[in-house]
This record gives C-alpha cells, structure tokens and sequence, in this order.
C-alpha cells in the first residue's frame, strides 16, 4: 500500500479546498505545518469540483488548484469535475 499526498500553501482559499479533501476523503490525513497543508491518504485521493465550488461558494476550476499547489505525489488524472492521485489502478 503506498500514500499518496498533495501539498498546499496555508492560505485562505486553500482552507476551503481542504474542508472539501476532507469531506470527499474521510479517511485522509491532514497535516498542518508552517505555510503548509499536507493532505495525505492511501491509494487515492479526489478533489471534486462540485464539493470545493460549496464550500468556497463560487465557481471554481480544477486548474485554480495549481495557484496554490506545492508539490504532489501519486499518478494524477485531471479533468473538468474532479482531480485524483492514485498509486496501482
């Protein structure tokens, strides 16, 4: 079983998209470390487009995740409703 994480920069809009990993990936760790978010889970993680769009409470693409993205580590597969990280699928 390998983990895979995403880190974000300790910001407020990064706050909401945490709020969202954590709804969507109930058994994921979050780590909080100076200026840092680390979101980390077994095998796979999503973040969904529509969850983050209800808690930051606007429209929001998957691709504003990378203004506040500092590193990842999983096989990524992005499109317009969601992006995951996953190990061995």
């Amino acid at each position: 079983m390998s983990k895979v994480y995403i880190a974000l920069q300790d910001n407020d809009e990064s706050r909401f998209i945490v709020e969202a990993i954590e709804e969507d990936n109930p058994q994921a760790t979050v780590i909080y470390m100076p200026a840092m978010i680390r979101i980390e889970q077994n095998d796979n993680l999503v973040i969904n487009r529509e969850t983050v769009e209800e808690k930051i409470g606007r429209d929001w693409n998957v691709q504003e995740l990378h203004l506040n993205l500092i590193t990842l580590g999983g096989n990524v597969d992005e499109d317009d409703d969601r992006l995951s990280l996953h190990w061995n699928q």
